[in-house]
């Protein structure tokens, strides 16, 4: 099996990025299995490392595009010019283009096919954002570089796997922006991945309730009925093993997501907050729904460690090796695919009307 060429952008080189990059790849048994190919300056690069005493050194390669990689080394597509400096801690206009001009390279290398799978490094949005980078966040703008009509964050680890309906958007717009349509995309969405990037050939996907206790009956709120049940619904004739609503406090506090292949969440806190209380160490950002394989580490900037040794690169180690997952599945379930007798083909396997789930 051929070495997969991981594409990493460095995020914003005034945060930790660089750091859980460098600590990731620090072992020199890891090029065995991937080849690294990071998005960023070799300047940068060479400053964070000196910062981590216990490596003293690494064996890196400067190139000018992800062609000349070297199987055995580090390599560092430079993307800056020779005056970029790092300033720890600090959110830049300089810092904030630097991590556009390296995320721009990096996804025209994974849509030329330059670079199997991309893991990004945390970004600052809010200084991005007076760049003139015109997304909320990673998700949206390889979305809107793909020409994908929807995506889904997908945050995955070893205990449980989320999925939001609406993303980086205020509290204060969720509930108009929840639509019947909306979540049965993401429950597409979902469901398609599990079978296409993780193996599972008929994932069971719970689904949360907006409000408190699931609206306790219209009493707390009428979006249960109107808009999840219905949706939930429509997901089931469709063949896709969709439960719920659950109420989120006692679904999580219970440990009942035990009991499913994927969780779909109404907005972005109510998904993450548990899935960070259960996974933060080793979580990964995972975009559902690409053509190509997308991940991240669940983590930010941290701008108050930036330079200190003390980043913990778990979470970054944990997204390179997810996407190696994720691109060699999609390769196992594609020859699948061909393989199988048109008759029994995945998308017509449904369950029987009496095995069908109970919507609450």
């Amino acid at each position: 099996m051929s070495k997969i060429l991981v594409g990493i952008t460095q995020g914003d080189s005034n945060g930790i990025g660089y750091e859980v990059i460098i600590k990731a790849l620090s072992d020199p048994r890891i090029l065995e299995q991937f080849t690294p190919v990071i998005y960023g300056s070799s300047k940068i690069f060479s400053f964070y490392r000196k910062t981590i005493p216990e490596i003293e050194q690494m064996d890196t390669n400067a190139i000018n595009n992800a062609r000349e990689a070297h199987p055995k080394r580090v390599n560092i597509v430079n993307c800056l010019p020779d005056s970029a400096y790092a300033e720890p801690g600090q959110a830049t206009p300089e810092s904030a283009k630097a991590a556009i001009a390296c995320l721009d390279r990096a996804v025209e290398d994974l849509k030329a096919g330059e670079i199997d799978v991309l893991v990004t490094g945390p970004i600052n949005k809010k200084a991005m954002s007076g760049q003139g980078f015109g997304f909320p966040g990673h998700t949206e703008y390889i979305q809107n570089a793909f020409g994908v009509k929807d995506v889904t964050m997908l945050m995955v680890s070893s205990r449980i796997k989320v999925g939001v309906v609406t993303g980086h958007i205020p509290l204060k717009d969720v509930a108009a922006s929840i639509t019947e349509e909306k979540i049965l995309s993401k429950l597409r969405l979902i469901n398609e991945s599990l079978q296409k990037d993780f193996c599972i050939d008929k994932p069971r996907i719970a689904v949360l309730s907006l409000n408190p206790h699931s609206g306790d009956g219209g009493l707390l709120g009428d979006e249960e009925g109107r808009i999840i049940i219905p949706a939930i619904k429509k997901a089931v004739d469709e063949g896709i093993l969709a439960f719920g609503p659950f109420s989120p406090d006692g679904f999580f506090g219970l440990s009942h997501y035990e009991n499913f292949d994927a969780t779909l969440a109404m907005y972005h806190d109510q998904g993450l907050a548990p899935f960070k209380a259960l996974s933060f160490e080793d979580g990964v950002n995972f975009t559902a729904g690409l053509p190509v394989v997308r991940t991240s580490p669940d983590h930010g900037t941290a701008f108050e460690m930036a330079g200190r040794d003390e980043a913990d690169p778990l979470s970054m180690r944990a997204a390179i090796f997810t996407a190696i997952d994720i691109f060699r599945k999609r390769e196992q379930f594609r020859q699948l695919q061909e393989n199988k007798m048109p008759e029994r083909s995945l998308g017509e396997e449904r369950p029987q009307r009496s095995d069908r789930p109970q919507i609450a």
